[in-house]
């Protein structure tokens, strides 16, 4: 099935003298469970995708669609609620965590489900699933700050996964960690894709993380520069 299919999107900068082209002619799709791994220097554009694919910044222009459901052709589409849809089918995992500080482990995962409308008992109960399913239950009564890089990472992924979106975006999830704790995440966002079906795109520096992966997409200034 085909969890996301992006063609020609574009995302330019400022106007005239002052354009930057971030992105230029972006085509690619995945499938449910596929892995994809994106490559290339600072500035060559991999964030800049990730936050189009999440409907947080606006393409110029392109297609985006994700489950089969188009979002963005040249413009919003209209009837799609963004800040819902996105709630609902994307996990964005931030290289910096981004938990709320004052939020128990437990409660930073069910918040997702919370803004959606689920009870706080139900999403709290669905909360406490997740931690276990990422071994990491037996912390959920603390508050993030107490947490390891490592541990403080699993959260912000069980929170991602909060509303079993069938797109997952992570934007440098090792790059705060040492290799042991990196591998580890990389293997725990292997295992998502797999066995919870999901497109998983992650974005890396480090070569040695994209083993196993099955899409290797490298960038530069904008595009694609090859794939393997």
């Amino acid at each position: 099935m085909e969890a996301l299919r992006v063609e020609g999107v574009r995302k330019v900068f400022g106007a005239d003298e002052n354009e930057v082209v971030a992105l230029d002619g972006i085509d690619f799709s995945l499938e449910s469970g596929e892995l994809m791994a994106l490559l290339g220097p600072s500035g060559s554009g991999k964030t800049t995708l990730l936050l189009c694919l999440s409907m947080i910044l606006e393409p110029t222009s392109g297609v985006i669609a994700i489950g089969g459901k188009e979002i963005y052709r040249d413009r919003w589409v209209r009837g799609v609620d963004a800040r819902r849809f996105r709630r609902e089918s994307v996990g964005f995992v931030f290289q910096g965590h981004n938990l709320v500080p004052f939020l128990t482990v437990l409660d930073n995962v069910a918040l997702p489900m919370i803004l959606t409308g689920v009870s706080k008992r139900e999403a709290r109960h669905r909360a406490a699933d997740l931690l276990s399913y990422l071994e990491i239950s037996e912390r959920s009564s603390i508050l993030p700050a107490t947490l390891s890089g490592g541990e403080q990472q699993r959260v912000a992924i069980a929170r991602a996964l909060a509303n079993d979106p069938k797109l997952i975006l992570a934007d440098e999830p090792t790059a705060s960690l040492d290799s042991e704790r990196g591998f580890k995440v990389i293997g725990l966002l292997k295992r998502i894709a797999k066995d919870r079906d999901a497109a998983v795109i992650t974005v890396t520096h480090d070569e040695r993380m994209i083993e196993g992966f099955d899409t290797i997409r490298r960038m530069k200034d904008g595009r694609f520069a090859g794939k393997s």
